[in-house]
């Protein structure tokens, strides 16, 4: 079996290169992985790409296989689908998922990857770490039936929790982007569109997920009084400012931070991390999450792909990544 396998380096802020790398030998607890498909997560991975990861986040930012160190060179990424090789018996052969980097092949603890169920295509099963995400926020948020939610940005993971908070019974929800080409997506996933100026007010709660100053600043005008925001939103090392006077105080509303790395307290006695990404696995069933995948590249195109990512010139949700016909 070839030991060798390519991935995917940040060489320096803004420059990526392909990299030759040795693969270990397993252990009887791990698992070759040939992956088939990565997804790059334009919010956090284009960060990184930048260098914008602030150096009080460096340990709180890491991957879990994360090779290097921030700003770089840094083996970054953690949206991966794969073929297990080598494993297991009852692993051998099944697609499965991990939190690993862009990398062409991998070893991992057997441990480290979840089995796809066979209602996931593996083309989808690349949204599941951002999926997960939106578990994890509406674990904190605790929607009720009935509520008058918005969400506002449109991005990925905005579009996620959006297309969860779908499923629940009796709910007024809007998907609140400043572009008016979220409204496809929104339609796809069974969601009401609205532009910030235009949303519905009185909201029981918002969840913000712009990863900007104004709209979190909307988000708190949408609320009822005693409502709140669900803060989402990663900023790296920026400096926002909120609109704290007012009717802040008076209003009794609440900012609440949600963050994916640790599962929520709401569910930390009964739920494991392993538990929460097998649900969002579990979701990703539904044909309708597949808008949220808006470009596919060629592994050997990511050198010249990320740049483009991170600029916004390719304008994306979540860009997969193949492998099928990489060597």
């Amino acid at each position: 079996m070839n030991r060798t396998a390519r991935a995917f380096w940040l060489s320096s802020p803004g420059e990526g290169e392909i990299r030759e790398v040795t693969l270990p030998e397993p252990g009887e607890a791990d698992v070759l992985v040939r992956s088939l498909y990565s997804g790059v997560s334009r919010g956090t991975e284009t960060l990184v790409f930048r260098g914008g990861v602030p150096e009080s986040q460096h340990a709180a930012m890491r991957a879990p296989f994360q090779e290097g160190e921030f700003p770089a060179p840094v083996k970054y990424g953690y949206l991966s689908v794969g073929v297990v090789e080598e494993g297991p018996d009852t692993l051998v052969g099944r697609t499965v998922f991990c939190l690993h980097p862009h990398q062409t092949r991998y070893v991992v603890p057997a441990s480290a990857v979840t089995v796809v169920p066979g209602t996931v295509p593996a083309e989808r099963a690349v949204l599941a770490g951002t999926v997960e995400t939106a578990v994890n926020a509406l674990w904190d948020a605790a929607p009720l039936v009935g509520d008058r939610i918005a969400v506002v940005g449109g991005g990925m993971v905005g579009c996620s929790v959006a297309a969860l908070l779908a499923r629940f019974p009796g709910v007024r929800l809007q998907l609140v982007d400043a572009d008016p080409g979220r409204a496809e997506v929104a339609k796809a996933l069974g969601v009401a569109f609205a532009s910030p100026e235009d949303a519905l007010g009185e909201c029981d709660l918002v969840v913000h997920a712009s990863a900007t100053e104004q709209g979190l600043a909307r988000s708190l005008e949408l609320l009822r009084a005693e409502g709140t925001v669900l803060e989402l939103s990663w900023y790296g090392d920026r400096q926002i400012g909120l609109p704290l006077g007012e009717a802040f105080h008076s209003r009794r509303l609440v900012i609440r931070s949600s963050q994916v790395g640790t599962v929520s307290p709401a569910r930390r006695a009964s739920r494991t991390y392993a538990d929460r990404l097998a649900l969002a696995l579990d979701l990703l069933a539904d044909p309708a999450l597949d808008a949220l995948v808006t470009g596919e590249s060629a592994f050997a195109e990511l050198p010249e792909v990320m740049p483009k990512l991170a600029s916004g010139e390719i304008p994306a949700l979540c860009h997969r990544i193949r492998y099928a016909d990489t060597p």
